[in-house]
């Protein structure tokens, strides 16, 4: 997809990943940008940069999604590109109380859901339409001392396949994006569990804007991964061809940067 004279909703978009992808996707000429985020005055301000409509939007309230989606079309027609990247950081093992759980399963994961089903019978009205998901390479490996957040984010990776396989063939395309580290507040919540993995994570970080300019490539590509760490698909074969071997491994990993629960 080219993202000229497109409409596009991004959610999580008043900060860190959300809002580099509204500014890049302005330099590519949208039809319009819907920024939507649950802090209403962080998302006034992107939509400002990106001369964007603001939408106050509790990603978690479907309700809610489903209005945001009227308002946009209203304002700038159907939906061309639905960019489904809030999200939470939520760190701990399963001992993390439950409501903790709960509230990162429906920001993580059921967001997606309550997007999609605002725009999918459109997209397939129309024969077009592409569902960009915020996953991680949590989603694909795992992120150590983070239970809840890597459970959360392997969900979104299998919805946005089902998506894919089920709809590819009637023009909705389907992408997922799943970066290692990004240079955002969520970084430090990720890496908290110990110096040594913050400061593993900060040295193979990206930032915000190289992540972008590598999402608007995927997008044009039509790629369904989107992996801005391409390190990550030879983690993936490797993970695939020797499951015993890649588990002994990140345990290894987790014992030398000091995040081991049981040291």
């Amino acid at each position: 997809m080219e993202l000229s004279d497109k409409t596009i909703i991004v959610t999580g978009a008043g900060s860190g990943i959300g809002a580099a992808l509204c500014h890049r996707f302005h330099r590519e000429g949208p039809q319009g940008i819907v920024v939507a985020d649950l802090n209403e005055t962080a998302a006034e301000k992107v939509a400002h940069d990106v001369g964007g409509m603001p939408y106050p939007l509790d990603v978690t309230d479907e309700t809610a999604v489903l209005e945001m989606v009227a308002a946009t079309r209203s304002e700038f027609g159907p939906i061309d590109l639905f960019c489904l990247n809030a999200g939470i950081a939520t760190s701990g093992s399963v001992d993390v109380p439950t409501d903790a759980w709960q509230r990162t399963w429906e920001v993580n994961v059921m967001s997606h859901v309550y997007g999609v089903r605002a725009v999918l019978p459109e997209m397939l009205d129309r024969g077009t339409g592409y569902l960009l998901h915020t996953a991680s390479a949590a989603g694909l490996l795992t992120n150590i001392g983070a239970a809840p957040y890597t459970v959360t984010k392997h969900a979104v990776v299998a919805l946005a396949e089902w998506l894919s396989i089920t709809y590819g063939s009637a023009g909705v395309t389907v992408s997922c994006l799943s970066p290692q580290f990004v240079r955002t507040d969520m970084l430090d919540q990720l890496t908290k569990v110990s110096s040594e993995f913050s400061d593993f994570a900060h040295e193979i970080s990206i930032t915000v804007d190289d992540l972008a300019d590598k999402v608007v490539a995927g997008i044009a590509a039509g790629r369904f991964h989107i992996l801005p760490h391409p390190e990550v698909a030879s983690y993936m074969v490797s993970k695939a061809r020797d499951p015993e071997r890649w588990l002994d491994a990140m345990r290894s990993l987790q014992h030398s940067l000091g995040a081991d629960p049981i040291d």
